[in-house]
């Protein structure tokens, strides 16, 4: 595989500030990395394409499966609030991604822009915690595919039973099929992600429209439910937020601690805007489409949210949903309308199909770019006739269908979360490093009020990861020792600006 290693500029306002674990690449260099011949992303996507992803990845889990759960368990008729809450920390982040990704236009997202910022210890961080993000992602969201295509097959749920071993084989035809669609390329996964959106936007509409008529006032009251105690002992003190856990309220079930814990449970729903930002070196004139593509994305997903979360809470009482098993149809069979399940269940299909292939997608451009790095091995950095990375997306696509194909995630799904928010926070912080550090770098899009809105982004992402659950925190801990383990293992040994650093320190012994 003919790569050539990283030539880190010796002087200049690019050149690399640090060596050992804080090295950092430059922005020049890892644009440069992006016309490597046997590494390159073919540029495919407009503004128009990067929406559909955005909308696409985001709508989806959030409607068909968090909506009426959160509402029945946790926030009541609030719920919508929650989403507004949820929706704040996300535009102050998206604001911060967009600044990013129109002056970095490379693959790999808040692992990049670390990189050029933070350093190579902490870029490794956040692409290890992306990993994370996107793996447990694209596989819960893949199995609640299952669950919907089990609906639409009468009940049956494509399950088989080997002794007490249970297969999800419904969850791993998806994912078996999207990486055909992810190796064939970029832009016809965008094709598809374009149907899939215009089917569940059609769902959504219907929904909207027919559960308005059923629509009362008094459903909403009251709008925020009187808190109701927990038991503080035993597992219930490890699934009760940090937040409540600290200040000693209990377990967040309704009032003002249940909505903190439901903003912070939906933000699930909005997990994926971020993958836009992993598109941009397969972008065409990514200065100007990737802030659109992100931020037009973030505003329509919004809307939607607020709307059904509404329209749902006034069709009946937040009583009626609570329970594990609550779903938008839920409301609807409770006033006689049979057919909406069905309905609701297709669209349900094809949002999360959609959102199951751009967690995916996102999933496999961290990896290469870490590979491209040396920090993951250097052959899964190859691209194929096709333009995308076969090698990891075959390996991803694998990893994942077992995931979903054999673990019963439970209460995992939260990891996605917290996993997402540090990257938010990183990332927002980086924008006012790169400011100081680089000021003469052309940004195709400028975040507003520097350093005002980054530090509010960073407060809101920190306060939504308070209010997660004290045993989300200790797993999320957990995975990030182990990956301090495989960097100092693997990744710091291997790493090509590393190697570069070295050899320009040999040089220079030798010249002396």
């Amino acid at each position: 595989m003919a790569i050539s290693e990283p030539a880190p500029e010796a002087t200049g306002p690019a050149a690399q500030r640090s060596t050992g674990i804080f090295r950092t690449k430059s922005v020049e260099q890892s644009i440069r990395d992006t016309d490597e011949p046997d590494a390159k992303l073919r540029k495919d996507l407009t503004s128009w394409d990067l929406t559909i992803f955005g909308v696409a990845v985001v709508v989806g889990a959030g409607i068909f499966t968090l909506t009426a759960r959160t509402a029945g368990n946790l926030a009541g008729p609030a719920v919508s609030l929650a989403f507004v809450f949820a929706a704040v920390a996300c535009g102050l982040a998206a604001l911060c991604y967009a600044e990013f990704a129109s002056t970095v236009p490379v693959a790999g997202s808040a692992y990049t822009f670390s990189y050029a910022t933070f350093g190579e210890v902490i870029a490794w961080i956040i692409g290890w915690d992306l990993i994370l993000e996107f793996a447990l992602g694209t596989s819960v969201v893949a199995k609640g595919w299952s669950q919907y295509l089990g609906v639409v097959l009468g009940g049956h749920q494509p399950i088989w039973h080997f002794g007490s071993v249970k297969f999800d084989w419904g969850a791993v035809l998806l994912i078996a099929i999207l990486t055909v669609l992810l190796v064939l390329g970029t832009k016809l996964s965008s094709r598809v992600s374009a149907v899939a959106v215009a089917i569940k936007l059609a769902v959504i509409a219907l929904v909207v429209v027919v559960g308005a008529t059923y629509f009362k006032v008094d459903n909403l009251k009251p709008f925020i439910p009187e808190s109701v105690p927990g038991d503080d002992g035993g597992a219930s003190a490890l699934r009760q937020s940090l937040f409540s856990l600290v200040t000693g309220s209990g377990h967040s079930t309704f009032g003002w601690y249940g909505l903190l814990a439901a903003a912070s449970i939906v933000f699930f729903a909005f997990i994926g805007f971020d993958v836009v930002a992993t598109a941009a070196e397969e972008t065409k004139d990514p200065q100007r489409n990737v802030p659109r593509g992100i931020l037009g994305s973030l505003a329509i997903v919004t809307v939607l949210y607020v709307a059904v979360s509404l329209v749902l809470t006034g069709m009946v009482s937040y009583k009626d949903l609570q329970g594990e098993n609550a779903t938008l149809a839920t409301a609807f069979a409770i006033h006689g309308v049979d057919w909406a399940k069905n309905v609701i269940s297709i669209g349900a299909l094809a949002g999360l199909t959609t959102v199951v292939m751009v967690l995916f997608l996102g999933q496999t451009r961290v990896l290469f770019a870490m590979s491209r790095d040396g920090l993951m091995p250097r052959s899964l950095a190859k691209t194929g006739a096709k333009g995308t990375p076969v090698r990891i997306t075959v390996i991803v696509g694998v990893i994942c269908a077992l995931l979903a194909g054999f673990v019963d995630f439970g209460t995992l799904e939260e990891m996605v979360n917290i996993g997402t928010l540090f990257a938010f926070v990183l990332v927002s912080l980086g924008v006012i490093v790169l400011r100081r550090t680089r000021p003469d770098l052309k940004r195709g899009f400028r975040v507003p009020l520097v350093p005002f809105v980054p530090i509010l982004s960073v407060i809101a992402c920190a306060w939504l990861m308070f209010n997660l659950s004290v045993e989300t925190w200790l797993r999320f801990i957990v995975w990030m020792a182990l990956g301090m383990v495989v960097y100092f293992a693997y990744g710091r040994k291997h790493s090509l600006l590393g190697k570069a650093q070295e050899l320009i320190g040999k040089t220079g012994s030798s010249a002396k």
